[in-house]
């Protein structure tokens, strides 16, 4: 086996047959720079950003003694400590009182372009007492010594859609044009529509006299004794009138003139005598769901082609003086 020199095993990035001593040594200078560290981490005021340098600056010599994973995963932890309070200090930090004063800029950046000095001639010679002078003395600013500052820091060409808002923000006031209009125009309001007792009567005695309308065609001797709902209540050609159809059939149901079964999943309705005794006849609510995919599938499935109850010429109701279909 080939002896290998001093020097290339120095620089051998992981070296099993490092001295023990030393691997302990390294171990024992990273966990006294964790240490001290972790007892900074309560309150970042307790160290200072020079502080937290040396500390990272030690560890970067300590490094080069790194020979195996578990000093490695050592210096990373330590990395990875000093990091972290390193970005929470910088999010705890303010520059003065946290505000962005642009005239205090504004001075500094003239007096840095040499505009100052060109105003102190000018106010000394007479000639920049008034707008023309000043005018004329801002055109003598070093514009190339600011951008030659800048390109120290940043060659990109600033543009405007990169600022953070505008330098002065005025508060929006709430109009209230639309609120004195109202005033002023009282022609211009809407009130509700009263609706009257006539009103409802003549609503409720529609309904009644539907109702009555399918309780006679119920009672047909020449009708089967068991009717199939959906033949019952369905128009072909009409699916408001279906919908219609079922809400006056409730009321029969409701009030116990009309039963309501189902036979191996078939629903069917048929006439029934109605309780004596309020105590003999116990309600009963159900939700019937009946859409348009609804009516069209019962109508092919159980083949209706005329109505059983007739189409009712469409009416309308009056209700506060208007009618409505």
């Amino acid at each position: 086996m080939p002896d290998v020199d001093m020097e290339s095993q120095e620089d051998m990035v992981f070296d099993p047959d490092q001295d023990p001593e030393e691997k302990r040594a390294v171990r024992q200078n990273y966990r006294s720079l964790t240490k001290k560290i972790e007892e900074k981490q309560g309150n970042l005021n307790d160290i200072s950003a020079a502080e937290l340098l040396t500390q990272v600056q030690k560890a970067d010599r300590l490094f080069v003694k790194v020979k195996g994973p578990q000093e490695a995963t050592l210096d990373s932890h330590l990395l990875l400590m000093a990091s972290n309070m390193g970005a929470q200090k910088a999010r705890a930090m303010k520059s003065g009182s946290g505000a962005f004063d642009v005239d205090d800029f504004v001075s500094k950046l003239l007096r840095f372009m040499g505009g100052q000095r060109h105003v102190e001639e000018a106010m000394s010679d007479g000639s920049g007492s008034d707008s023309e002078g000043m005018g004329d003395n801002t055109a003598a600013l070093d514009w190339d010594r600011i951008g030659r500052k800048a390109m120290a820091k940043s060659r990109r060409v600033p543009v405007m859609g990169f600022m953070l808002g505008p330098l002065s923000i005025e508060q929006k006031k709430r109009s209230a044009m639309k609120r004195s209009k109202l005033e002023k125009n009282k022609e211009d309001e809407r009130k509700p529509q009263e609706l009257k007792e006539e009103d409802i009567a003549r609503s409720t005695n529609e309904t009644t006299r539907n109702v009555q309308v399918l309780s006679k065609i119920l009672e047909d001797p020449n009708l089967p004794e068991k009717i199939n709902l959906f033949k019952f209540v369905i128009n072909p050609d009409n699916f408001a009138q279906s919908v219609e159809n079922i809400f006056y059939l409730s009321f029969l149901i409701r009030d116990g003139l009309v039963a309501l079964d189902f036979e191996d999943g078939e629903p069917l309705i048929y006439l029934c005598d109605a309780p004596i005794t309020e105590e003999g006849h116990k309600k009963n609510q159900m939700v019937f769901e009946f859409d348009m995919a609804t009516w069209k599938h019962a109508i092919e499935v159980f083949n209706i082609t005329e109505p059983m109850i007739p189409t009712r010429e469409p009416g309308g109701v009056k209700l506060a003086g208007k009618w409505y279909g």
